[in-house]
């Protein structure tokens, strides 16, 4: 029988440096392009966050700021009319006494609102329109005087008025006399001195 002989294994291959540092390159490549993606997540993360959370604040806004404040003015707003309507007939009597007041001290005026007369001499086709005030005499309640006697008051009115032709009109001064015939006509109906003045506001002849 032969001896056999121990066989030295076969020598080791060498690695070769070049395929090394490619592994090495395709190993560490994850690794460089993680934290680009990471960055770049971070630097968007403030304009998703605000977009994301616009609509809550507005909610929020409006859900605790603007609807308790609306529901506050509503709720008053019944209130307050209320004070003003109780306050009012508070008002009402204030100012009653006081035009009470004045009434029995006298003054104030009465009105006679668009008489309207057929003038004198024109066949009715010239007529004159007027709205004048009465002012009271001293101590006198003229509203009072005149509602009592109102249409005795408005025949007198319409008498004197009627009464002038156009002629009389177109003379210089011709209110002012149109004026004292009003005084003296309504203080003769009412058997005392209560008209003072006469303030015509319109006085129009057609």
């Amino acid at each position: 029988m032969s001896a056999t002989k121990n066989e030295a294994p076969p020598p080791a291959a060498k690695p070769d440096p070049a395929a090394a540092a490619a592994a090495k390159g395709d190993a560490a490549a994850p690794a460089a392009v993680v934290p680009a993606k990471s960055s770049a997540l971070s630097a968007w993360l403030p304009v998703i966050a605000s977009v994301l959370l616009a609509p809550v604040a507005t909610w929020a806004a409006v859900e605790f700021v603007v609807l308790p404040r609306l529901q506050k003015k509503i709720a008053a707003a019944p209130a307050a009319a209320e004070a003003e309507a109780a306050a009012a007939p508070e008002k009402a009597a204030a100012h009653g006494g006081k035009e009470g007041k004045e009434g029995k001290e006298g003054g104030g005026n009465y009105e006679f609102q668009n008489v309207v007369v057929n003038l004198a001499g024109t066949m009715g086709t010239r007529y004159l329109k007027t709205t004048f005030l009465v002012s009271a005499a001293k101590d006198v309640d003229i509203k009072a005087a005149f509602e009592a006697k109102k249409a005795q008051l408005t025949d007198v009115t319409l008498n004197v008025l009627s009464s002038l032709t156009l002629a009389d009109l177109e003379e210089p001064g011709a209110k002012n006399v149109i004026r004292e015939k009003l005084v003296s006509a309504f203080n003769q109906a009412l058997g005392k001195k209560v008209a003072e003045q006469v303030y015509f506001s319109d006085f129009v002849i057609q």
